[in-house]
């Protein structure tokens, strides 16, 4: 029933995208895509006619939703009898309103993902935000994810644009290849986009509250502020975003005031006021082993007052394969390098945390092991005082955001600051 299905929406989006002709702007990698696509959309919605992807819609159902404009119905018969009549709709009558530029994620779970998503819908601009250990559950190895993520900028046209990370070797590497034009961002030296001077933001309570950095391109610079949020890993979907309005004929100078419009999603290194005066970071969307260490590094990067402390809280990293204890044990060793003073675990995989901590000489009684989310906050939050800093962390089948609200200050919010708050999530 799901290939019919998959037939259907493919159908109907190389026949809608046939008739709008819409710039398709695509997004894969294997961090970081939500946050690029929304820095996309930010940077263009103020000069064009943008749509963006609803939630992390990145896959044979989700592109689909995204060319129609609608949410997936899910099992519901009446809503997808919906979602084909607004197909026939859209390939029947001209809609004046639809958009001029979409921006999708791709996400490639299995080898073949993006080569199929990338045949009914091909981009205009592909950007490649990152290749690491993540989902290689089906790849077997590194080295086939990059091969699957690679096929997103070698099949653009030489009048499309290709926007790579200049700091990810296995990213940049692709440039040769390419004959596209190409743009590149990172912090590297080389790069076309360039991103500097990061900086911690605090409030009057010494607490922080954000990050400032800055954009150079072509001998010019823009400082941006981003509020509520932390670390290098959001300045990269600012540069991305700078490179694809560079490529549609903006200047850095109204991108970065797009940009200042920029609110990274709910879960992506987001800054929540915790109970008893405590700080959480609250990366609970996802979690991959380079995403889990930028984190760490962010956490180690805040000034503490008095007798505060670090806690880093972190669950299973899914869909690793054979990389899952290696990569798990090595995150734990990173832990006990960076001195950090507490570690909580949450699953079965991040035991190899806990054990790759302790190897690497984090003592005992600093690290507590959990078996699910819902104990583990119940202990940080008897563990936690004033002025201490929480990094929680975990891929999505853990339900780390459970771990945040236990121990927000304002779980009233919850709703409206952190993820998965709606339909099955809130009863599983």
């Amino acid at each position: 029933m799901r290939s019919i299905l998959q037939w259907l929406l493919r159908w109907c989006s190389k026949k809608i995208l046939k008739k709008y002709k819409p710039e398709v702007i695509a997004i894969t990698g294997s961090v970081g895509k939500t946050s690029t696509r929304e820095a996309i959309f930010a940077a263009l919605s103020g000069k064009f006619r943008v749509r963006q992807a609803i939630r992390s819609y990145n896959d044979q159902v989700g592109v689909p939703m995204t060319i129609i404009g609608m949410e997936s119905p899910g099992k519901s018969l009446t809503g997808w009898v919906n979602v084909f009549g607004r197909c026939v709709q859209l390939m029947w009558k001209k809609d004046p309103k639809y958009p001029e530029m979409l921006i999708v994620e791709m996400g490639a779970d299995r080898p073949g993902d993006i080569q199929y998503l990338t045949e009914f819908c091909p981009p205009k601009v592909g950007v490649l935000t990152a290749i690491s250990p993540a989902h290689v559950e089906h790849f077997k190895t590194i080295e086939r994810v990059a091969k699957e993520k690679s096929i997103l900028v070698t099949c653009l046209a030489d009048t499309s644009c290709a926007v790579l990370n200049s700091d990810d070797e296995k990213v940049v590497s692709l440039k040769p290849r390419l004959k596209s034009h190409v743009y590149t961002f990172g912090f590297d030296g080389g790069a076309q986009i360039k991103g500097s001077e990061v900086v911690i933001s605090y409030g009057s309570q010494s607490e922080p509250n954000g990050i400032n950095f800055k954009i150079e391109h072509g001998g010019a610079v823009v400082p941006l502020f981003l509020p509520g949020v932390l670390g290098r890993q959001h300045v990269y979907p600012g540069l991305a975003a700078v490179a694809v309005g560079l490529f549609y004929g903006m200047n850095l100078v109204e991108l970065g005031e797009s940009l200042a419009q920029y609110s990274a999603a709910p879960g992506r290194m987001h800054i929540v006021p915790g109970i008893k005066g405590c700080t959480i970071i609250d990366d609970t969307y996802n979690s991959s082993p380079r995403a889990a260490h930028m984190a760490l590094e962010t956490m180690i990067d805040i000034e503490l007052t008095g007798t505060a402390e670090r806690y880093a809280v972190l669950g299973d990293m899914l869909e690793l394969g054979s990389l899952t204890e290696d990569e798990h044990a090595k995150l734990g060793a990173r832990v006990a390098e960076l001195g950090v003073d507490f570690l909580v675990t949450v699953g079965e995989a991040a035991k190899h945390i806990a054990s790759g901590a302790l190897d690497s000489g984090m003592e005992e009684h600093r690290i507590a092991k959990f078996g699910e989310s819902v104990s583990a906050g119940k202990f940080v939050q008897e563990k936690i005082k004033k002025g201490d800093v929480i990094l929680i962390k975990g891929s999505q089948g853990v339900r780390m955001e459970k771990i945040v609200k236990e121990i927000m200050g304002e779980p009233l919010h919850a709703k409206t600051v952190l993820v998965r708050q709606y339909g099955k999530w809130l009863s599983s």
